[in-house]
């Protein structure tokens, strides 16, 4: 409910995007065929029910990117799936996942102010909608948030480059089993080690490494490192929150 006002409040619509597509938002390959468990005499071996291949939705961001030219502001909150075969708590093949798209911005501060705002607003929300349930969780699950969460709810939170995460990171280079390199991607030890050395609030990173993000992310053109307008949010305790970009819309030559 939380997560719904701030959108309806700041002026966004909302979209249901479709959970059956043949689209593949990333290019990632990791998803879940849908396919009819009868064929149809009157139709080909390989047609398929919709005479294309189709799949359970991984995000309803190209859904969202189309509805903008319309509305300027949209958001959807919906079934996602993921064929990572990946036995952890951080891998589900089935969750809920917020996706928001806005129009007519060059600049990753304006995304950075929507993911501060929602998580403050949200996290506000339920602090004083369910007390009991907080009270609950800060007893038995997480010892010791409540004073985390007060610090994060009352400061900024802090920006900082890819580049300059790199750096922080290769100072105590021999305390993670996976060594920090530009170019590389940020492992959960690392994003931790960032929020812990800023203080123990959420960390924007941003502008990554162009080919470390998807083909649809904004080029910032700063050769020869090349980067992308990229954004992650790293929280205490868990790493990698959220994330956005600001979208690539210019032609690009042929590469």
């Amino acid at each position: 409910a939380a997560i719904h006002s701030f959108f309806k409040d700041n002026g966004y619509v909302h979209i249901h995007t479709p959970i059956i597509t043949s689209n593949d938002c990333e290019g990632a390959g990791e998803l879940f065929q849908i396919k009819p468990t009868t064929k149809s005499r009157d139709s080909s071996e390989n047609s398929g029910f919709f005479n294309v291949p189709a799949f359970l939705t991984v995000s309803g961001q190209l859904h969202l990117e189309v509805m903008t030219g319309a509305f300027t502001k949209v958001f959807t909150f919906g079934p996602t799936f993921r064929a990572e075969n990946s036995q952890s708590r951080r891998h589900l093949a089935e969750f809920y996942m917020v996706e928001a798209e806005f129009a007519f911005t060059e600049s990753l501060q304006d995304i950075i102010e929507v993911m501060e705002n929602l998580f403050k607003m949200a996290t506000t929300t339920v602090i004083s909608k369910c007390p009991e349930d907080v009270e609950l969780f800060h007893k038995y699950v997480s010892p010791g948030q409540k004073d985390n969460l007060e610090l994060m709810l009352k400061n900024k939170f802090v920006v900082i480059s890819y580049t300059e995460a790199i750096e922080v990171l290769k100072r105590v280079t021999d305390a993670f089993k996976f060594k920090p390199e530009w170019g590389c991607d940020l492992q959960t030890e690392h994003e931790r080690h960032l929020v812990k050395h800023c203080g123990g609030v959420p960390v924007f990173v941003i502008n990554y490494p162009f080919d470390l993000k998807p083909f649809y992310m904004r080029d910032n053109e700063d050769h020869p490192q090349r980067t992308a307008a990229a954004v992650d949010l790293l929280v205490p305790g868990i790493g990698e929150l959220c994330g956005g970009s600001v979208r690539e819309d210019r032609p690009r030559s042929e590469e």
